[in-house]
């Protein structure tokens, strides 16, 4: 988070992470990871930071893919959680990029124990109002990012897409 932070913005370079292809909303499975817009004038700083905003980019194209699907749009705050909520500025990005809220719990790593509450409510040892009680918030990252940087910084992650589709064919 540090080492992203270092750096203003992303310069206009661009790390598309597709290892084994895009999946939603492109379903490529052809493309190839690359980073894109690199200069010399570029650091591991962006680097890292462009990994960051990489995740938050691919959030936002699966939230977008499933308001065209289902023709609604009840996004109002996005609760997170897991490990990589650890980093501040992923979440706020995040939040930029959706242009919504973001919340993140005081318990981070909740997989565990969303387990461990499905097992007590399938046995009756708490009810949904009791787990409701349970959560407790820890920040909320409120959208503070322009329009016009965020019209940019999209266009410039669908420019850096196209770049990675058709990598290799089918057939390689």
């Amino acid at each position: 988070e540090a080492l992203a932070l270092s750096v203003p913005c992303n310069g206009n370079m661009y790390l598309v992470p597709a290892f084994s292809g895009l999946f939603c909303p492109h379903w490529k499975s052809s493309a190839r990871g690359c980073i894109v817009g690199l200069t010399a004038t570029h650091s591991k700083a962006h680097i890292v930071r462009a990994a960051l905003e990489a995740s938050a980019f691919q959030a936002k194209e699966v939230f977008d893919a499933m308001i065209i699907d289902s023709q609604v749009n009840l996004l109002e705050n996005l609760r997170v959680d897991g490990g990589a909520t650890a980093n501040k500025f992923l979440l706020q990005f995040q939040a930029d990029l959706l242009n919504v809220p973001v919340i993140r719990p005081k318990y981070l790593e909740t997989t565990a124990m969303g387990v461990a509450y499905g097992a007590g409510l399938a046995v009756g040892l708490w009810t949904l109002s009791d787990l409701k009680e349970k959560w407790k918030q820890d920040r909320v990252f409120s959208p503070t990012m322009p329009e016009a940087v965020r019209v940019r910084n999209l266009k410039g992650w669908s420019k850096a897409i196209k770049r990675s589709l058709e990598w290799t064919e089918e057939d390689d």
